[in-house]
């Protein structure tokens, strides 16, 4: 059994994920509490010309409904976000997010190191950072940028991911806290809200 150090007053999980994580990321909301406290960031790889169809889906399997910010939205307790498909998903100090259509990066829109990146500056030793599965390697930069700045680092286990390459390459761009199954995960995120309550 993992044991966790939870004694950080930790404000937001800002999660990563790209081409086999979405049966990970419906686990993980289906399985955390209607009143969970904390914020809830994902960018995820998605298709950039499909505009409907995947926020519904992770709403259907979420206890929680899942929403794409819009520019300069104010970040609140409890809400699950998604960055919204060709649009690059920042946070800003004052907590708001920004949306921007700038070049892509690691052949992504919305990538995954800017999200981390900017919730790592706006958190610092507040933010969990949590990476699933994925076919390259965006996301190994933030979550570098998210242990520098004190926070909590958790990947998926490569063994279980379907494609290991993203957190693999976090392993490799930066000392990782906790390597775990998404079982492993659900039940960090579940005491950590118990702790909050």
């Amino acid at each position: 059994m993992t044991k966790f150090d939870l004694h950080n007053r930790y404000k937001a999980i800002v999660i990563g994920g790209s081409a086999g994580s979405f049966q990970g990321i419906t686990k993980i909301l289906s399985s955390i509490s209607e009143d969970f406290n904390l914020p809830i960031i994902m960018c995820l790889h998605r298709l950039k010309h499909v505009r409907n169809g995947f926020t519904e889906a992770l709403s259907i399997k979420s206890k929680k409904p899942v929403i794409e910010p819009f520019d300069k939205e104010n970040i609140k307790k409890g809400m699950v976000y998604l960055a919204p498909a060709n649009y690059h998903l920042c946070l800003e100090l004052g907590n708001s997010f920004s949306l921007s259509t700038e070049d892509m990066v690691n052949n992504s829109r919305p990538a995954i190191d800017i999200t981390l990146d900017s919730a790592a500056y706006v958190y610092k030793d507040k933010l969990v950072g949590i990476l699933l599965s994925g076919a390259n390697k965006d996301g190994a930069l933030g979550m570098k940028r998210i242990k520098e700045r004190g926070g909590l680092t958790i990947v998926q286990e490569p063994g279980e991911c379907m494609i290991d390459t993203m957190p693999t390459a976090a392993l490799e761009a930066t000392s990782i806290d906790h390597v775990l199954k998404v079982d492993e995960i659900i039940r960090f995120l579940n005491e950590l809200d118990k702790l909050y309550k």
